[in-house]
């Protein structure tokens, strides 16, 4: 039987931000790409991008092997990247980060406030932050044609 602090974890709108990362399979063409791990719940993802002329996210795909946070938060991340730069994926990784240990607000970024009952779970942490650390290591590859 679920406790109430894993009812109000897993509640039906995260868990249905996981269903959503079907659309963004990770294919062999999209030239950034990264792999993170958490040392925390063992989740992975392979994450890969395609950047526009201006160096901003054009495409996005990602295999991911995690709990519903980090699929949610996946997914969230696919859902949102588009259009934007390294550095504003970079400025809500940190905001996210910060976030966690009470060192700031939740970032702007279409639905994560889905993600806030997370902050309550430190177990759940890594497997939040993994897409973000994902992206960060492929967008640090720097921009690439595509």
């Amino acid at each position: 039987m679920a406790t109430r602090a894993s009812t109000k974890l897993y509640s039906p709108a995260l868990l249905g931000l996981a269903t959503g990362l079907a659309d963004f399979p990770l294919t062999d063409d999209l030239p950034l790409k990264a792999e993170a791990r958490s040392r925390s719940c063992g989740s992975v993802i392979a994450l890969g991008l395609a950047l526009d002329e201006g160096g901003r996210v054009e495409r996005i795909g990602m295999q991911v092997s995690a709990c519903a946070i980090g699929q949610a938060s996946a997914a969230l991340l696919a859902q949102g990247a588009v259009g934007h730069s390294a550095a504003a994926i970079d400025a809500v990784a940190a905001g996210l980060e910060a976030w966690l240990v009470g060192e700031g607000a939740l970032p702007q970024w279409p639905g994560i406030d889905a993600l806030a009952p997370a902050r309550d779970h430190p177990g759940r942490h890594g497997a939040l932050l993994l897409p973000w650390t994902a992206a960060r290591a492929a967008l640090s590859q720097g921009p690439s044609t595509r």
